[in-house]
């Protein structure tokens, strides 16, 4: 067997050729995150009838609206990835109490007071503090 070696690159070919790769590497991952992760809108939380754009059954509580282009949903190896925010003029308690009478019926299990299971994923609902609505950030993610 005849082993042809190649000749070394410069120093200055070297760091041509890793920009480019990186750059052509950027450029796949934001296509393909493009593709697979539309900005979620409050009109997709409507077109949903009620529910969270990009998880199809994660009821969207009556008094919240879905802020426009916020969120994101992107399907991974290991699972779905969901963000998502809303915002209103309600308590975090009711927001938590709403969540806990309505997800057990829907297949997720209570893991502490702000975030459920079910099947290899886990979905939390934390607070954004600011000044005016309340803002309820979810999350999905697998387990």
């Amino acid at each position: 067997m005849v082993h042809r070696q190649t000749p070394s690159r410069s120093p200055r070919r070297r760091a041509r050729w890793v920009r480019a790769s990186l750059l052509a590497l950027t450029i796949a991952a934001g296509i393909a995150m493009g593709s697979a992760a539309p900005p979620l809108a409050s009109a997709a939380a409507a077109d949903n009838g009620g529910f969270v754009a990009g998880v199809e059954d994660l009821p969207l509580m009556p008094g919240l609206t879905e802020l426009s282009g916020s969120g994101y949903a992107f399907d991974s190896s290991t699972g779905r990835i969901v963000e998502a925010y809303a915002a209103g003029d309600l308590s975090q308690q009711q927001v938590l109490d709403f969540y806990s009478s309505t997800l057990p019926q829907l297949g997720w299990e209570a893991a502490t007071s702000h975030s459920y299971r079910r099947q290899g994923e886990r979905l939390a609902i934390e607070f954004v503090k600011g000044s005016g609505p309340l803002t309820v950030h979810f999350t999905v993610t697998p387990e």
